[in-house]
C-alpha cells in the first residue's frame, strides 16, 4: 500500500498510539497525552501537516528542557458572566485551548456569549480544532493564537510577528458547517520547505530576504529571510495581512497580558517559556435572528452551486479541503507521511525508547 516515492501510509489509531507512548514516556499524565495526541491525529487527518505529527518532536523536546511543562493544568485568573482571563500556567497547547473553549462554551449558553483569553499557554496546533468544538453545541465558535515571530509588517524588512491564525466555525444543517482556518501570512512555512525539498522557486510575494527585498530563494526565505503578510506586497494589498496578524496580537498577546510579536521566543529557543497568547470565542446564534443554520447552509450551498472558472476545480467553501482530505484518508486506511518524515520519527522513537510507527 505504500511506495517509496510516496511515502508510507499509518493509521489514525497508530499515530494516536505513538503520540501517546513519546509523551508518557516524558512523564505527561494520560489525560493530557490524549488531549494532544488527539490534536496531532486530527491535523494531519484534515491535511495541515505542519501542525501534526511533524511538530511531535518539537513538543517532546519543549517538555523534556522544562520550558513547557506536560502536566500544568490552567487555572481562572478572572471572570464574568461572559468573559474569561486564564493562566496556561506554560501548559501544553491543547490542555489550555480545550480549558479556555470548554468555558466560553459554558457561558455563551448562559449568557449568549462567551469570551477567553489566555496568557502563559503553548503552541495550541490547528485552530480549528478549538472553534469547531463550539458546532457540537449549535455554535460560532473563534480561535485565535499569537506565535513566534516570522512575518515582517508592511514595509519592514525584518520579522516582528507571527503566522497568528485566525478560526471561525459556524453551524449549517445536518452537520455541514462552515469552517474556517487561516494563517495571515502569504504562505505557511511548510509550503516554503515543499518548495525547498523540490528544488523549486517560491512564488513571489511570500518571503523577504535579509536585507527586505522579495526573494523567491527557499532556502533564503527559511535561513536568512522572513515571510510575507498575507497579500505580499503594499501594491497588493499585504497591508490587509499585516492588519489581521496585528489583530490577532491584540486579542491574544496585548489583550491576555501574554509574550507579543518580537518579543516571543523563537521555535527551538529553549531560554524562557513561550507565554503565547490565546483568544477563544463561543456566540449562541439563538440570541439573534432565527433560522442561522438554515441561511448558513443556504449560503453555502450557493457557493457551491457557481458555475467554476475551472471545471476541473470546483467551488468550495472553508472547511471542504479538509472533509475531502479526510474522505481521501479514510478510503486508503490511513495518513500518508514522506519518507524523510517517518525516519525523523524512527530516530524520535529510538531516542525515548518506544515502539516505532507500524506502517501499513
Amino acid at each position: 500500500m505504500s511506495t517509496e516515492s510516496e511515502g508510507h501510509f499509518v493509521s489514525l489509531q497508530e499515530v494516536s498510539r505513538f503520540c501517546m507512548d513519546a509523551l508518557v514516556n516524558i512523564g505527561v499524565n494520560v489525560e493530557f497525552a490524549q488531549q494532544m495526541a488527539d490534536m496531532l491525529v486530527a491535523a494531519d487527518y484534515r491535511g495541515h501537516y505542519s501542525c501534526g505529527l511533524k511538530k511531535l518532536g518539537i513538543h517532546v523536546e519543549d517538555i523534556k528542557r522544562k520550558v513547557c511543562n506536560g502536566n500544568a493544568r490552567p487555572t481562572i485568573l478572572r471572570e464574568t458572566a461572559a468573559t474569561a482571563w486564564v493562566d496556561g500556567n506554560n501548559g501544553m497547547g491543547p490542555v489550555v485551548g480545550n480549558f479556555c473553549m470548554d468555558i466560553a462554551i459554558q457561558k455563551a449558553k448562559k449568557s449568549g456569549i462567551g469570551w477567553v483569553v489566555a496568557k502563559g499557554s503553548n503552541d495550541f496546533g490547528i485552530a480549528m480544532w478549538y472553534s469547531r468544538l463550539a458546532l457540537e453545541h449549535d455554535m460560532v465558535g473563534m480561535a485565535f493564537s499569537n506565535t513566534p515571530p516570522v512575518m515582517a509588517p508592511t514595509r519592514a524588512k525584518q520579522a516582528a510577528l507571527g503566522s497568528n491564525p485566525i478560526s471561525m466555525a459556524a453551524p449549517g444543517l445536518r452537520g455541514d458547517s462552515f469552517i474556517l482556518d487561516m494563517a495571515t501570512t502569504a504562505a505557511s512555512l511548510q509550503k516554503i520547505e515543499m518548495y525547498q525539498r523540490r528544488q523549486e522557486p517560491i512564488p513571489n510575494g511570500w518571503a523577504l530576504d535579509s536585507a527586505g527585498r522579495l526573494t523567491t530563494d527557499p532556502n533564503v526565505a527559511l535561513e536568512t529571510g522572513c515571510l510575507m503578510p498575507l497579500g505580499g506586497l503594499e501594491d497588493t494589498s499585504g497591508h490587509k495581512g499585516y492588519g489581521l496578524a496585528l489583530m490577532v496580537e491584540t486579542l491574544c498577546g496585548i489583550l491576555g497580558g501574554a509574550a507579543y510579536g518580537p518579543y516571543i521566543k523563537k521555535e527551538g529557543d529553549y531560554d524562557r517559556p513561550a507565554n503565547l497568547g490565546q483568544c477563544f470565542v463561543a456566540i449562541n446564534p439563538e440570541c439573534f435572528a432565527p433560522g442561522f443554520k438554515e441561511r448558513m447552509s443556504d449560503l453555502m450551498n450557493t457557493l457551491r452551486a457557481m458555475e467554476p472558472a475551472d471545471p476541473r476545480k470546483p467551488v468550495l467553501v472553508p472547511g471542504d479541503p479538509e472533509r475531502l482530505h479526510m474522505l481521501r484518508v479514510d478510503k486508503q486506511g490511513g495518513i500518508l507521511y514522506s519518507e524523510n518524515q517517518i525516519k525523523a520519527l524512527m530516530d524520535v522513537a529510538n531516542e525515548l525508547k518506544i515502539q516505532p510507527l507500524n506502517i501499513l
